[in-house]
């Protein structure tokens, strides 16, 4: 089994902010790939299903998120589950909007997600799917940038990246990252 975590907070005042993006895109997986419904576990909510001929768990933690890492190694503990069986969405601010990397290991890079999940997991090598929101150009503007929504004009190319993510979701499953990558530079113009 693979357990892909989306990273955001949990507060539905927050659903549309660019720090949630992780949340969205595990959920556009769910919906496109027939998940079963949410429900909640290890302090998040979970979601099952394939993505291609890989058994995957969803998992939104509730914790907010400088406390993913308590759900994530909830979940992963309970399924004795190793760091590469792992895979974490989230927001990169120096990435430019709708552009993805994917990595194994590495900081935190200043996101507390990330940051809680590596003292939880007490590894930073799992996976990471990294989703560019752009850098608002000043440090001092990252925190209204980051806890702000994605604009109208954002729209354009958030859906079709969100759709082309879980699309291609099954290269991620079959540990191809790098043609995952590929493929998502074709379908979001890189």
């Amino acid at each position: 089994m693979l357990l892909w975590t989306g990273l955001g907070n949990p507060e539905p005042g927050m659903s549309r902010n660019r720090h949630n993006v992780g949340f969205m895109a595990v959920d556009r997986i769910a919906e496109r790939h027939g998940f079963s419904p949410w429900r909640k576990r290890f302090r998040g909510e979970v979601s099952e299903g394939q993505v291609g001929r890989h058994k995957v768990m969803l998992l939104k933690p509730q914790t907010y998120m400088n406390l993913s890492g308590e759900s994530v190694q909830q979940a992963a503990a309970f399924y004795k589950l190793s760091a590469d069986a792992i895979t974490a969405f989230h927001d990169e601010l120096d990435l430019a909007p709708g552009r993805i990397r994917v990595k194994r290991g590495g900081g935190a890079a200043g996101h507390n997600g990330l940051r809680s999940m590596d003292r939880m997991l007490g590894t930073q090598d799992y996976w990471r799917v990294r989703i560019g929101i752009g850098h608002p150009g000043t440090r001092e503007r990252v925190t209204g940038h980051v806890l702000g929504d994605f604009s109208r004009d954002d729209r354009l190319w958030l859906d079709p990246m969100l759709d082309a993510l879980s699309d291609t979701a099954a290269l991620l499953a079959d540990g191809q990252p790098e043609l995952f990558m590929t493929r998502m530079a074709s379908h979001t113009g890189e």
